[in-house]
């Protein structure tokens, strides 16, 4: 069998033809803006894989589309109810929307939950039966696998990892409340503080970093401290502080086997994972005594989501 799997984000929409082995045949990415009426952009978003359906063959038909979609939606009905990071996408029902215009039978589920089950199946997750992904983008997705099971919730609208409360009255996150783990410990929250940061300290090689980059980029100050810069070396120290602290907090309710950590941030790679790893073991992941929850890089990378979209018709 083989479908596409498409991950929908932020700033564009991954896709791929994928084999129910979990190879991906073909890749496709279209432009997306989160600020457009979800008809205008899922509408450019079926054009596209109609023209590409017409002018790619494959070995056998293509059997469906498993959509990643992010925010807050009902898998059976398909209705995305809303979306934090697409303030457009309210009450849209994607997945009727995309089968009209396609002819194709559309599974969907949250992105977050779409990446765990990628890596679950194929990729980091496969050798556990509870596992947990955490990606950290322009919001902070969760997906849960409990007992071989994807675990998300009444409706599929649960598993809302990234906003759990980690400071009271702290950070306004997009979802209304303050103080959610997205506040913190997202790309986007890390790029904000990179800014104040610049702003109060006219000196540090923020300035330069971001010269080079072109952009404020959550990349910036991973950049600054490796050149020895101490105000990149704090705002990773307190990133680290609060992302580890979420993590914490997941070991404690979950207790899972694996955590895989993935998204933009993850490209830091093991140097990050051994910061969140030591600031863990330091507190005893919880409690003395406790079972040790691995925390690991994800093996799929951008495929995971994907992937795991595709693999709704293959499970």
């Amino acid at each position: 069998m083989i479908v596409l799997g498409i991950d929908i984000g932020g700033m564009s929409i991954k896709g791929g033809v994928i084999r129910d082995t979990g190879e991906v045949l073909d890749h496709f990415s279209v432009p997306m803006d989160k600020y457009a009426d979800p008809k205008d952009s899922i509408g450019a978003m079926n054009r596209f894989i109609v023209e590409w359906l017409d002018t790619h063959s494959y070995d056998e038909e293509i059997s469906g589309i498993g959509l990643g979609v992010p925010g807050i939606l009902n898998k059976e009905t398909g209705v995305v109810a809303s979306s934090p990071n697409l303030p457009k996408w309210l009450d849209f029902n994607i997945k009727e929307f995309v089968e009209n215009y396609t002819h194709l039978p559309v599974k969907i589920v949250n992105d977050a939950s779409a990446a765990v089950l990628g890596e679950f199946h194929f990729g980091s997750g496969k050798n556990y039966k509870n596992f947990i992904m955490i990606t950290l983008g322009t919001g902070v997705g969760g997906g849960i696998i409990i007992n071989n099971e994807l675990y998300d919730g009444k409706d599929g609208m649960g598993a809302q990892l990234g906003h759990a409360l980690i400071e009271i009255n702290g950070r306004q996150c997009t979802c209304g409340r303050k103080g959610c783990l997205e506040a913190y410990a997202s790309a986007t929250a890390l790029i904000k503080e990179t800014k104040k940061a610049m702003e109060s300290h006219p000196d540090s090689l923020l300035h330069e970093v971001c010269n080079e980059l072109g952009k404020v980029s959550a990349r910036a100050p991973f950049i600054a401290e490796r050149r020895g810069d101490a105000v990149g070396h704090q705002i990773i120290e307190d990133y680290v502080m609060y992302l580890s602290e979420g993590l914490l907090d997941i070991c404690n309710i979950f207790r899972p086997d694996a955590i895989a950590i993935s998204g933009g941030v993850a490209n830091e790679g093991k140097p990050l994972i051994d910061r969140i790893i030591k600031y863990m073991s330091d507190r005893n992941y919880g409690y003395v005594g406790a079972p040790i929850t691995e925390i690991k890089l994800p093996e799929l990378g951008y495929d995971s989501g994907k992937i795991g979209a595709a693999s709704l018709f293959f499970f």
